[in-house]
């Protein structure tokens, strides 16, 4: 799973990378948890990128109310198609979530270590992710997800998962309409990982 990243890019850096026209208002943060609000690409009907601030832990369009956010911050790049709670999202509403490293513990006998995952340049790469909105009486409120897949040889010796990292070169066949099978390909990749580094590090995140 995914459950911690941080972001720290400049916003030139941002900008930048994702071809962004402008950022919203920005600040670096170490420790991103789920429930706050994680910044998200997502791709205009004129194809230009957009940047916004999304609620990380999907609500779909028809839950009843915010509850099941807390249970949606991942999901699972295998049954996308298949689950009610992303497969429309799936289909149509798709999105980036930059980032610049990751977070996950390792179980051993002595306890839990914690890596960090992240390029050796700490340049932004982004995570693939799916976006939603929903409504209530008073609001409309957007949320996206991370998705994950089963993780490759360098992440297994650490968690079984792992999240989906979307190539720079990538970024416009992730999000541009229609999904095509190419599109899903890109979710069996691994090579965006050939940047990636780990890393020991504290208890402290």
């Amino acid at each position: 799973m995914c459950g911690r990243f941080h972001l720290i890019a400049t916003p030139e850096q941002l900008i930048e990378n994702f071809r962004l026209q402008r950022l919203p208002r920005y600040a670096c943060s170490y420790n991103i948890p789920p429930g706050q609000k994680v910044l998200t690409v997502v791709q205009r009907a004129d194809s230009s990128y957009k940047a916004a601030y999304l609620h990380w832990g999907l609500i779909p369009h028809w839950a009843k109310d915010r509850k099941i956010s807390h249970q949606l911050i991942n999901a699972r790049a295998e049954t996308l198609s298949q689950k009610p709670s992303f497969k429309v999202a799936y289909q149509q509403r798709r999105c980036l979530i930059p980032a610049t490293g990751f977070y996950e513990w390792q179980t051993t006998a002595s306890g839990k270590q914690a890596y960090c995952m992240h390029r050796a340049d700490l340049q932004p790469f982004a995570f693939a992710g799916l976006w939603e909105y929903w409504t209530d009486a008073s609001a409309t409120l957007y949320s996206c997800t991370i998705i994950t897949t089963a993780a490759n040889s360098l992440m297994r010796p650490i968690h079984p998962r792992m999240p989906v990292i979307i190539g720079k070169q990538h970024y416009q066949q992730w999000l541009e309409k229609p999904f095509s099978a190419e599109t899903r390909q890109l979710l069996l990749a691994t090579d965006s990982y050939q940047s990636i580094q780990v890393s020991p590090i504290s208890d402290w995140v």
